[in-house]
């Protein structure tokens, strides 16, 4: 099969390759998939620069979490009537060598999940971690209902399904800052009641104004290190910062603020969701894909063969909205 990988860690250019592996087979309880599109998160960028350990965790390494396609063959345990199933993909490569950056790739038969019909293939490599993440940070710790919620980076893979998600989850007012206009169009159409420019505008006034001085009960935070100070600014007393990102590993927080508004911080990474969790929030998902509820924001798609390309979109912030590779 034709596939994309890297022996080594190193920038895009110098490491991906695209060539031939074994077409891998599946084991018991397992499910072959002939993927039609590999989705590029952050995290794919990060792992194949080496941050972390800084060392290659397989000797090849196959990357991306998220894909899409058709179960074309199933291991013993399996049910044969899931051949010819149209599936999505979750932590392909999380702890794993063999990711969907390729035309097969064999997982556990729960990490392929059912895609309605008339959803795209596209999109649904873009539910195992944008989707997922920003579903989890809204409906974490009791979730949004009668809320006042802020989106950092409104218009990103992330934060886009997140405005739309608080909106559909129940929050009183949905706000967003972005970056620019065209950002903040796309943030705005996605359900934000206040976009806020945050390289143009005062974050704090902006908030403070639209929210009647109360400011917001939740921030759903794509950096955490760049926005620290401004987050425990914009968070109301006893409110909640859900944290999903980082541009730095280790970050000094505004203890005395934070604790004198008994502000509650919730770190999690998607990889890690518990399992009932993930079960859950995938069948509501699932539910929302049925009715059409979500609007999906597919910035860039490439062929395979320019996977470099894609990371180093993806790496310098140059799409607005998710980036796939077609693996046909």
């Amino acid at each position: 099969m034709r596939a994309a990988f890297y022996e080594r860690l190193g920038a895009a250019h110098d490491v991906l390759r695209v060539g031939e592996l074994p077409t891998p087979a599946p084991g018991p309880g397992e499910v072959r998939v002939r993927l039609a599109w590999s989705g590029v998160n952050p995290s794919d960028v990060k792992s194949r620069r080496g941050a972390g350990s800084g060392t290659m965790p397989f000797p090849r390494i196959v990357p991306h979490s998220d894909g899409a396609g058709t179960i074309d063959a199933v291991g013993t345990g399996v049910p044969a009537a899931r051949v010819g199933e149209r599936v999505w993909t979750w932590n392909a490569a999380w702890g794993r060598p063999f990711g969907t950056a390729a035309e097969y790739v064999v997982l556990p038969a729960e990490q392929a999940v059912p895609l309605p019909e008339g959803v795209d293939l596209a999109v649904g490599a873009c539910l195992g971690i944008p989707a997922l993440t920003a579903y989890h940070a809204v409906a974490a710790d009791g979730g949004v209902v009668g809320k006042r919620v802020l989106v950092a980076g409104g218009a990103g893979a992330v934060g886009h399904y997140a405005v739309q998600l608080a909106r559909l989850l129940g929050a009183r007012q949905v706000l967003a800052t972005v970056s620019g206009p065209e950002k903040g169009a796309l943030a705005q159409a996605a359900g934000a009641d206040v976009v806020v420019n945050y390289r143009r505008e005062d974050v704090v006034q902006r908030v403070r104004a639209a929210t009647g001085g109360e400011m917001v009960d939740r921030v759903i935070e794509v950096d955490y290190a760049a926005n620290v100070a401004l987050d425990h600014e914009l968070v109301r007393p006893d409110g909640e910062l859900v944290v999903y990102g980082s541009g730095r590993p280790e970050i000094p927080v505004p203890f005395g603020p934070m604790i004198r508004k008994n502000v509650a911080v919730r770190f999690f990474i998607v990889y890690n969701l518990r399992s009932d969790v993930r079960t859950r929030e995938i069948a509501h998902l699932t539910a929302m894909l049925e009715r059409g509820d979500l609007a999906h924001n597919i910035a860039t798609r490439l062929p395979l063969a320019r996977i470099a390309d894609a990371h180093e979109l993806v790496e310098r912030g140059g799409a607005i909205g998710n980036v796939v590779l077609s693996t046909d």
